[in-house]
């Protein structure tokens, strides 16, 4: 199935959205202006542009409530290249292969879990379905072209997103990777500041190792986990692991 977006495509998966999840974002942004944003994609297309992915509101289909969402994890803009993005940040669809950003998450995940040896699927849909909403900051891109669809309108829209979510009063884990991501940290704790903010680089590679806060070690999917733990909160099984163990209980508190 193709991953290209169509003028179709815009219009039927905006519809989808829930009116819960409508009426959370309407108290931050006036949904009439994304018009704006679809008639840029609209004369895009016309033009023969390749736009991915075919569902940019994906994320908040699968998180159809915000009560339902547990964590965060906040990327830039899709993967510009065929057959990856699939509407939902750092994720790609089952057949395609990894770019280095996903290797690394997967590589993080390695380390926080070694004890583990666990099948890597790079399609992050078992983690939305657990209530992890996967946003990009920016929901479209051009082909080959990263970041095309920055200051369209998107940015605007994904932050009444991330408002509305952290003006909830259930507690949730906002992961914020590299500085785009990190921007949204005032936004989060002026809405709310009973939330958990665990801050580290990108994973891509230019910034996964490197300072201040190095991507990989940063122990993100354990802190995480731990902290829903306390709080009362289902943790998240990020993969599936080929040992016959109480994989829950070892996702919290793994032993080494």
């Amino acid at each position: 199935m193709s991953n290209r977006l169509t003028s179709k495509d815009i219009y039927k998966n905006f519809e989808l959205i829930s009116c819960s999840w409508k009426e959370e974002i309407s108290k931050y942004f006036s949904l009439n202006n994304l018009r704006n944003t679809f008639n840029f994609l609209e004369n895009r297309l016309s033009e023969g542009i390749i736009i991915y992915p075919s569902n940019p509101f994906r994320a908040i289909h699968i998180t159809n409530t915000i009560s339902k969402i547990n964590i965060v994890i906040i990327g830039q803009d899709p993967y510009h290249n065929n057959g990856q993005a699939n509407g939902l940040a750092f994720s790609i669809n089952s057949n395609s292969h990894p770019p280095p950003s996903l290797k690394n998450i997967y590589k993080e995940l390695s380390i926080e879990y070694k004890q583990f040896t666990f099948e890597k699927e790079y399609n992050l849909i078992s983690w939305a379905n657990q209530g992890v909403l996967l946003l990009n900051n920016i929901l479209t891109v051009e082909d080959s072209k990263p970041m095309s669809h920055k200051n369209k309108g998107w940015e605007l829209f994904t932050d009444a997103i991330i408002k509305a979510v952290a003006n909830d009063n259930n507690p949730k884990v906002f992961m914020l990777w590299g500085l785009q991501a990190q921007e949204k940290e005032r936004i989060i704790k002026n809405q709310n500041n009973h939330h958990l903010i665990l801050k580290a680089n990108h994973p891509s590679p230019l910034s996964a190792n490197r300072k201040p806060i190095p991507f990989i070690g940063c122990n993100h999917f354990i802190n995480a986990n731990r902290w829903l733990h306390l709080n009362k909160k289902n943790t998240i099984k990020w993969f599936f692991s080929k040992k016959s163990v109480d994989c829950y209980q070892n996702l919290i508190y793994p032993q080494y």
